[in-house]
């Protein structure tokens, strides 16, 4: 139901004539950069051919020092800029700025004014991205808006390897046109490329100077620098430690894709390569990540996406060190496909993730602080990757008749896959909401399209669910509901609760909400709510399992997760596995998570609050996030319903899952556990 309504969306989107005309120049342009890139750093490549490997690893290494630089530096000049003059005559002019700079290249044909027109490309890209970011949200309705920005994604990106096959196949066609047209003898095969690459400019001139519906000013965007961004970033990230792990992941993933993008050209040329092979190289790895995004992911659903995030990048890792020491540009190329694989599975996880725990006020400071730390970070690593392989230098290690070729290359791309695997490992560790499970188990079931369980192996007749929230989200009204429906259906079912469904839980119930027990420490609170919980499984879930019943409980150890794990700030690791022993690994076969805004929520209370529903908002906050963490990571274990949507449709939502995880009803005597007892709160 909802890939139609996305179609219809787009399709609306692109028939608004100035967007599309916009779109299109912004698809000229993005084919147009890439193109540049290929073809400036191959051009470096080959007018230092015949020189010393270190000349040429450091020449290729200028040009990207080159592209990345302006940025750092010029990034809120442009900005400013974008907010003051006319938008329209901006791109215009950095249009044809941008033809006349590139067209120049190959005629000039030295190293000395690449770098100086890569300069001065780049600076004057700075002028035309935020002119075209501030055009966007004039052009469409803020209904549309969405839509537009990930038609905006699909073709900066997308047109990577459309651009890299594009480059292989004009590196080839200058090839042929050198033997044939006398004339071209003394040109270089990139030529023709950039040549295009100016051509591309010269369109997107013409479509931006024909589109008359840009405003001329509209003060909306504030740029502030990249090392402000990167400093207020970290004040947030620092203090979120999921967020933390992420950030920390992906910008090891960056690194080792500098490490990458700083040596490839020379790389592929040690392989016997030339331009075509480049080009090659450079698309398999925007192929693979395409193929992470869309396939990736499903084919790995029932996984952890915490656990998938660090093994996608700890596996990227390793196969970047295959590639350094592979000699074979084949099975180079199939390696590269599988590297861009797991770093679009990485990728669109980290994103995801980052979009669940950020709130909207702090979301678009996140992700302007990843992406400014990831340019300084490739800046630094792109500068360091190419005089270390020029330091290095080439060498030759020979054991009778066997030899074996060494260089810069091998050794930068051997370091950034073993950094990329330690930090994997590390953002794996810190990450995994799985202790205890075995990860090459909990692997092969997502293959086989399962999910593992340990506790699977007691094959429990009975069917147990859970339902989570915060305080008010209405979970306690949608498990009585549920409860009473299942019963309607014929079913043996045992509506419980957490805590208090024990004689000894009642007792520590009364501790634990009690208001005016303030000096209760979280250890104590912590391993509080395992006793209750341990005495609850034992006396009340497991009988009710074994004899075949439904049991539908009002929170369970994910509220312990979320309550004290995040919401006391303890390591959530240590909160994990005193539970996984209080319960004896049991898990629900399914858990509602009825997600309400705390502000929402807390205003539904009546009466004097108890001593959790008393604690701040921001507590409440983060308990929030770590539930929508948590069933982000299961999925498969978990439905999320919106808690602000009317009671009867958060009700048929609920039905409508357990009916694919019901039994066939057994009419038996019923029980509910908590009906001697008090009515309570959400």
């Amino acid at each position: 139901m909802t890939a139609p309504g996305r179609r219809r969306t787009t399709a609306h989107v692109l028939a608004n004539a100035p967007f599309r005309r916009l779109w299109t120049a912004m698809s000229v342009c993005s084919l147009g950069d890439w193109l540049n890139i290929l073809a400036l750093t191959a051009l470096a490549g080959n007018l230092t051919k015949g020189s010393d490997f270190r000349v040429q690893s450091l020449a290729i290494g200028g040009v990207f020092i080159a592209k990345m630089l302006p940025a750092v530096l010029l990034g809120p000049l442009a900005g400013a800029f974008a907010d003051r003059f006319d938008r329209r005559l901006t791109m215009f002019f950095a249009d044809l700025a941008r033809f006349a700079v590139v067209l120049s290249i190959p005629l000039v044909g030295s190293y000395e004014w690449i770098i100086i027109a890569t300069l001065l490309v780049e600076c004057v890209n700075l002028f035309w991205v935020p002119a075209k970011d501030a055009t966007v949200p004039n052009l469409v309705s803020k209904e549309q808006l969405e839509s537009a920005n990930r038609l905006n994604l699909l073709v900066t990106y997308g047109s990577a390897p459309i651009a890299a096959m594009l480059f292989a196949a004009l590196s080839v066609a200058g090839d042929v046109m050198k033997n044939v047209v006398p004339f071209l003898s003394g040109m270089d095969a990139t030529s023709l490329a950039l040549f295009v690459n100016a051509f591309a400019y010269l369109v997107s001139a013409f479509l931006i100077f024909t589109l008359r519906d840009i405003p001329q000013r509209n003060g909306g965007i504030s740029t502030p620098s990249v090392f402000k961004q990167i400093i207020e970033g970290w004040r947030y990230v620092g203090a979120n430690r999921l967020v933390r792990g992420l950030i920390i992941g992906m910008l090891g993933a960056f690194a080792a894709g500098g490490a990458v993008v700083g040596v490839a050209k020379i790389y592929v040329v040690a392989l016997g390569g030339g331009d075509a092979a480049y080009g090659v190289v450079f698309g398999a790895v925007f192929v693979g990540m395409a193929l992470g995004m869309f396939f990736g992911l499903r084919l790995l659903r029932e996984l952890s996406r915490r656990r998938l995030f660090g093994l996608a990048i700890t596996v990227a890792g390793l196969v970047l060190v295959a590639i350094a020491l592979v000699h074979n540009l084949a099975i180079v190329v199939m390696l590269t496909v599988v590297l861009g694989a797991c770093a679009g599975i990485a990728w669109i996880i980290g994103y995801t993730l980052i979009g669940l725990e950020v709130e909207d006020s702090m979301r678009g400071r996140t992700f302007s602080f990843l992406q400014s730390t990831a340019r300084v970070t490739l800046l630094l690593v792109v500068a360091v990757a190419n005089p270390l392989a020029a330091l290095f230098g080439a060498h030759r290690l020979e054991l009778g008749d066997w030899s074996y070729q060494f260089d810069g290359s091998n050794l930068v791309l051997l370091i950034g896959g073993a950094l990329a695997v330690v930090v994997g490992i590390l953002a794996l560790r810190h990450m995994d909401d799985r202790k205890g499970v075995s990860l090459s188990e909990d692997l092969i079931a997502a293959v086989r399209g399962e999910r593992f369980r340990p506790e699977e192996a007691e094959e429990v007749p009975g069917l147990f669910v859970a339902f989570e929230g915060g305080e008010g989200s209405g979970k306690t009204t949608q498990s009585r509901m549920i409860a009473i429906w299942l019963r309607d259906q014929g079913f043996d079912v045992v509506q419980t609760r957490e805590p208090g469904s024990t004689k000894v839980g009642m007792r520590l119930r009364a501790i634990l909400l009690d208001a005016a027990e303030r000096g209760l420490t979280p250890r104590a609170e912590a391993l509080m709510y395992a006793a209750d919980r341990a005495e609850h499984v034992e006396k009340v879930i497991r009988p009710a399992l074994y004899r075949g019943a439904v049991v539908v409980t009002d929170r369970y150890v994910d509220s312990s997760l979320a309550y004290q794990g995040a919401g006391r700030s303890l390591d959530p690791d240590d909160v994990s596995k005193v539970n996984a022993w209080a319960t004896g690994g049991l898990v629900p076969h399914l858990t509602v998570l009825i997600d309400t805004p705390p502000s929402v929520g807390l205003k539904r209370l009546g009466g004097a609050a108890d001593r959790i529903e008393s604690e701040p908002l921001e507590f409440h906050e983060r308990v929030r996030k770590e539930f929508r963490a948590l069933a982000a990571a299961d999925p498969g274990r978990y439905l999320v319903v919106d808690g602000t949507l009317p009671p009867d449709q958060i009700t048929r939502a609920i039905q409508d899952r357990m009916r694919e995880i019901l039994p066939d009803p057994v009419p038996q005597a019923t029980e509910d556990v908590t009906g001697t007892m008090p009515a309570i709160r959400d």
